[in-house]
């Protein structure tokens, strides 16, 4: 008796189960007359990474359907063989398309999805009200400076009273969409980061207060996190700074204004935390912005209230110790462990040369096979201009080493431990390769991350600066 009644309290939660399930499920459904036997995906975002909600096979007359459930909400994009995305809405309504392909956008009529009709409407309107308005100002600025149309007064209030009209009009479209659509919040963020290169170059004007809009963004928003714009908002906010005309000072204030904006927010969720800073610091020492990544790292790391995952930590924690200003350990040398047996070196301080680039990597680094030879290349030029260079091996087979370095003109060492060295241990070292910029007090005086700034950096300081 028992068990027959666990057995419908069980049956009769797998109804309740799918039920709610197909309940809960919405549809993308349509015709794409050249995507016939094709296969076709439906993915969908989740911060910087993307994944699959859905996939089918289009038949033989073109149909198709594909699902996607209330967690799927933000930004989804259909995907045939051609590689050509469509984007979509999914909002929690059923979609229907009709058309040729996805790589034929103009073929392609939304027949049922409410906000994706909006969705298509803005994005055809939009780009060319964005192009008028580039215009008008290109024009407005021509008879508002020059002489030859300086006198002409009727058509700079036309200019001014269309360019009016043109946002406007912009702004009343979005005014108009439903306050709790997706839709609602999309398109205005969608039109903050697709428009930072046009304002940086066009209409500067626009500049304080776009990044005072980029401020306010909330990246623990779960419509940003799903909308496909959350690494594009990351990149538009700090290359709009970068890109501002400001000088690299005033850039660099600007920065640290930004971070400190970010940060509460994102203290929110540990996983978006690590998530956006662990990214940020990667974009910002791409860009050799090394005083803002530096200052990110430090903010992080005082944060109370975030677990920091151990990789970011690691890296991070380099800024810490290993920061501009800082004096780097002096090292220990046993002589057997150079490859050049001629270097009579005992420690780092030995080395009497103004400057000194340390060099952490190892001949199974994909990257220090490319940047040490480089470094070889250059080190004549470096070295008449008073910049030493050696070479720290993260080795543990000694033939592996000295293969790697015997035709390397600097000296190289390694002690054959690894990551276990204590000289990696000494300087934080977290990857390879990495490279310290020193001066005759090994005071840490630049942390270059490749061969190129090191070269620009003996160009400018060095070169020029004794000309």
């Amino acid at each position: 008796m028992k068990n027959d009644l666990m057995k419908i309290r069980i049956a009769t939660l797998l109804t309740v189960l799918l039920y709610t399930a197909l309940f809960n499920a919405q549809s993308i459904s349509g015709n794409l007359k050249q995507l016939a036997g094709q296969n076709l995906h439906l993915d969908g975002f989740d911060g910087l990474k993307t994944y699959l909600i859905d996939k089918t096979t289009v038949d033989e007359k073109g149909n198709f359907t594909l699902n996607y459930s209330e967690n799927d909400i933000g930004i989804g994009y259909l995907l045939a063989s051609d590689n050509k995305p469509l984007f979509v809405i999914l909002s929690g309504e059923d979609i229907e398309l009709a058309g040729e392909s996805l790589s034929n956008p103009k073929t392609i009529n939304i027949k049922k999805g409410q906000q994706n009709q909006w969705f298509e409407q803005y994005a055809k309107e939009h780009p060319k009200r964005e192009q008028a308005l580039s215009a008008w100002l290109f024009l407005e600025k021509i008879y508002a400076t020059d002489t030859l149309f300086l006198v002409k007064k009727a058509p700079i209030k036309a200019i001014q009273e269309e360019k009016l009209r043109i946002k406007n009009e912009d702004a009343a479209f979005l005014e108009q969409l439903p306050k709790d659509s997706y839709v609602k919040w999309f398109l205005p963020t969608r039109k903050l980061v697709s428009n930072a290169s046009t304002i940086a170059q066009y209409r500067t004007e626009e500049i304080p207060a776009t990044i005072n809009a980029f401020r306010n963004l909330d990246y623990t928003d779960i419509r940003l996190y799903k909308s496909g714009l959350f690494k594009d908002a990351i990149e538009s906010h700090f290359w709009l700074l970068e890109n501002s005309g400001n000088p690299l000072d005033k850039v660099f204030q600007e920065m640290k204004i930004s971070i400190d904006a970010m940060l509460p927010k994102l203290a929110t969720n540990e996983k978006i935390f690590n998530e956006v800073t662990n990214y940020l610091f990667d974009l910002l020492e791409k860009h050799s912005l090394f005083e803002a990544s530096e200052y990110l790292a430090l903010k992080v790391l005082n944060e109370s209230s975030c677990t920091i995952n151990n990789d970011l930590a690691n890296q991070l924690e380099t800024y810490r110790a290993m920061k501009k200003g800082n004096i780097a350990a002096d090292i220990i040398f046993d002589k057997s462990n150079f490859v050049n047996s001629k270097t009579t070196l005992t420690k780092l301080s030995d080395i009497k040369s103004p400057y000194t680039v340390i060099v952490f990597g190892g001949s199974w680094c994909p990257k220090c096979t490319e940047e040490l030879p480089s470094i070889s290349k250059n080190y004549d030029k470096w070295k008449s201009k008073g910049v030493e260079v050696i070479f720290i091996a993260l080795e543990e087979d000694k033939k592996a080493f000295a293969d790697f370095s015997a035709t390397f003109p600097f000296p190289s060492y390694s002690d054959l431990k690894k990551w276990e060295s204590n000289i990696v241990k000494d300087y934080y070292v977290f990857s390879t390769p990495t490279m310290f910029l020193l001066d005759n007090k090994r005071e840490i005086i630049l942390r270059p991350n490749s061969v190129n700034q090191m070269d620009a950096w003996v160009d400018w300081y060095l070169v020029q600066g004794n000309k």
